[in-house]
């Protein structure tokens, strides 16, 4: 996840901050986290064919750098699958050819959490042999000191759960300011026991998050991560130029015995970052030399035309929308604390041109909901209906005069650098120009992008950004980081509207607290139709994805939220 559906540059189209939470950019990987789909799949989806052999390299061409290599930094859907290579928690999402891929697993734990009978206290234990990259054992007590830095206020911006479930005592900061955790208990080297808030049935779903890993005590303080790793996955970190490449090699003191999830086929991984979207297009279709053994993000809208010969049709997978993109719009400063400005906008805003400015029919879908349909609590409502979704200008029009804003107004809107986000930017601009609205587009670099918007001081009047579900059982992974106004934070803040309203706070509480599963999710999207009513974001599309992966790659099965590296390998490892 998590910003999710646009969160890094692997993102095709967030995450997240997020849940933070991924998007689509020609270049990106993945959309989110930004983590889960809806619902069980069948195996047999739509990936490549046959099964990956042991050995040799895979590369990834990208755009843009990942957000951070410190897990308890990043949070989007391309840092997130990344992270699976090098890092390993006490649970995880399944692997991405499961029966039911959005499954949680134990991973370094040997089952998942007991529970308490009041659900406040959960205890997991740890399986035997199990290492960090310099053959140090995996401890509790790692455990719980990686799990704390998330509390960290400089190194903890990454996704926001322990800290929101986790009963840690007020004023908490992490162990490099505040010491021990009591409200994580080590009993043993091998049990570690959690106390929470209130119960909280989706526990083992936190405890999946990239954040929610082992370090060595005392470790990772400041910026040692920034460039370093401390693996406990399968591959390390072999080199790293920022900006430009990362190679990974493989981590001796893993053992696949203790590993249900990830087959680690290749030997290395080679990420090729900065290059241009057409270009990544071009090496994949041409697939000479090392771009064989090649994956990418989505391809480009501009692309697909080129994609009907019948040997580039048998390399194409299309991946379903996950995530929704969307326009957040600052509630706490002038024009858009006033609610008849954020609806005129929404009735203004043409998403049939966003559509095709994402790609056409074939990559995105108009959204109208913060939850996407492959989630359970979608409901299917259109607050803004408008012959063919191309907005209605008059509508609009009669809510600004409400507003005391006939004449229009100017405002700066936060964009990723990449042309994806500048076509969606152009396309607001267009629709919501005749009303004399004059849209300002602040262009950030793609790496630090989720870190600027996330943080209040520095983000400006609105931002195109995306959001993943981090699970897909329920809304409680969207609703609440996005529009909470208790979650709203100095850095690493995924409610981009800055929304804080009792009503919304409390209606989240109570579905928070309903253990009728069915009455929660049918609850979650009445709820995405009552804060659509406040227009604190606007939705804009919601993104799909198509893929060409390299002719000699195996185990592929893309996602437009969280693409399993940990699965790929090469058909013939021989040519790689």
């Amino acid at each position: 996840m998590a910003l999710t559906t646009e969160r890094s540059g692997l993102v095709t189209t967030s995450k997240r901050l997020a849940g933070f939470i991924a998007a689509a950019t020609a270049s990106a990987l993945f959309i989110t986290g930004c983590s889960a789909g809806g619902g069980e799949s069948d195996p047999s989806q739509a990936g490549t064919g046959g099964t990956p052999k042991t050995g040799g390299t895979v590369h990834m061409l990208q755009n843009a750098d990942f957000s951070y290599l410190d897990p308890s930094r990043g949070f989007d859907g391309g840092v997130n699958a990344f992270y699976r290579l090098i890092y390993r928690g006490l649970t995880m999402q399944a692997a991405g050819d499961a029966k039911d891929p959005n499954a949680i697993v134990p991973d370094l734990a040997e089952s998942l959490g007991e529970a308490s009978e009041d659900g406040l206290t959960w205890t997991y234990t740890l399986k035997d042999d199990i290492f960090f990259d310099d053959g140090t054992p995996i401890t509790s007590q790692a455990m719980k000191f990686g799990i704390s830095r998330s509390w960290d206020p400089q190194v903890g911006i990454g996704s926001p759960y322990l800290r929101q479930v986790i009963d840690a005592p007020e004023g908490y900061q992490g162990p490099y300011v505040s010491g021990d955790l009591p409200t994580i208990e080590t009993p043993d080297d091998k049990t570690i026991v959690f106390h929470l808030k209130k119960p909280f049935p989706d526990f083992d779903n936190v405890l999946a998050q990239p954040n929610a890993v082992p370090f060595p005590e005392g470790t990772g303080a400041g910026d040692e991560f920034i460039k370093d790793i401390i693996a406990s996955g399968p591959y390390t970190l072999a080199e790293y130029t920022p900006g430009s490449s990362i190679t990974l090699e493989r981590n001796e003191f893993w053992d696949e015995a203790t590993d249900d999830v990830r087959k680690a086929y290749p030997d290395n991984w080679e990420f090729e970052i900065g290059i241009d979207a057409a270009t990544i297009d071009e090496r994949m279709i041409a697939g000479q030399s090392d771009d064989k053994n090649a994956i990418s993000g989505t391809v480009s809208a501009a692309t697909l035309p080129r994609l009907q010969t019948p040997q580039l049709k048998d390399r194409a997978i299309t991946a379903d929308a996950f995530c929704t993109t969307y326009m957040s719009m600052n509630t706490t400063k002038a024009p858009f604390d006033d609610v008849n400005v954020r609806n005129a906008v929404n009735w203004a805003i043409d998403r049939s041109a966003l559509v095709n400015a994402s790609g056409g029919t074939q990559l995105a879908d108009p959204a109208f909901s913060i939850i996407p349909p492959v989630v359970s609590s979608f409901k299917d409502f259109n607050l803004w209906e408008t012959e063919g979704d191309k907005g209605d200008t008059e509508k609009a029009q009669e809510l600004l005069d409400e507003a005391g804003l006939s004449d229009g107004f100017e405002f700066t809107l936060d964009i990723r650098s990449q042309p994806l986000m500048q076509g969606r930017a152009e396309a607001i601009q267009q629709a919501l120009e005749p009303l004399g609205i004059t849209v300002n587009l602040n262009v950030i670099d793609t790496s630090i992008y989720y870190e600027t918007i996330g943080t209040p001081a520095q983000q400006n009047d609105a931002a195109i950004t995306g959001w993943c579900p981090d699970w897909a059982s329920s809304a409680s992974t969207i609703i609440p980081p996005l529009f909470d106004g208790r979650n709203i934070f100095e850095k690493g803040n995924s409610n981009l509207a800055q929304i804080n309203d009792p009503a919304i706070n409390d209606r989240i509480d109570e579905i928070t607290a309903m253990t009728d599963v069915d009455e929660a999710k049918t609850a979650w999207g009445d709820l995405d139709e009552q804060i659509m009513g406040l227009s604190p974001i606007a939705p804009l599309v919601f993104s799909k994805g198509i893929f060409l992966p390299g002719e000699n790659i195996a185990g592929y099965y893309p996602s437009t939220n969280l693409t399993d590296l940990t699965i790929i390998g090469l058909k013939d490892p021989a040519k790689g």
